[in-house]
């Protein structure tokens, strides 16, 4: 008898084993699927930014945008100049929120976290860069949920952006 439950055993640990591999490989290849859209993206990331319209509107706001706060009147004022690179910007890159019809809600994943990495290199861009104001800013402005702005925040600690 306990031949008999020890091989009743032993086809269920085979079973069990064999179905956690199978899962541990689906899991890798749907990551792997994922991280090179992620890949493509990073080396397609703004590419629309080095073509008219936005090209001549971009190269002379830059400049501008880097010497003022993110969020500032001021900063405000230099988009509303821009409005025409930003509008053929905003509709030729999934990775903003102005993209889509219910802004941060109808993006995918990948485009979140292309946006997210697109925030974090931008405030590096300000020489008054700041991760928690810039978040605040884009929680108000986005409409963010705060289970969202709490992804964004374990991420840049985990990152060591912030402490």
């Amino acid at each position: 008898m306990a031949s008999e439950n020890a091989t009743v055993d032993d086809r269920d640990e085979l079973f069990f084993e064999n179905e956690t591999r199978k899962h541990q490989q689906a899991v890798g290849q749907l990551m792997t699927e994922f991280a090179m859209s992620v890949l493509c993206r990073a080396v397609s990331h703004d590419r629309s930014k080095l073509q008219a319209p936005e090209r001549e509107i971009f190269m002379e706001a830059t400049p501008k945008l880097a010497g003022l706060t993110y969020g500032s009147k001021e900063y405000g004022e230099t988009l509303k100049e821009m409005q025409v690179a930003l509008d053929h910007h905003y509709a030729n890159n999934e990775h903003h929120p102005e993209c889509h019809k219910d802004g941060i809600d109808s993006m995918s994943l990948i485009d979140v976290v292309e946006m997210y990495f697109d925030w974090l290199a931008a405030i590096q861009r300000h020489a008054d860069g700041d991760f928690e104001k810039s978040m605040e800013h884009n929680q108000g402005r986005f409409g963010m949920s705060e289970q969202l702005s709490n992804i964004f925040y374990n991420t840049a600690r985990s990152m060591l952006v912030i402490k």
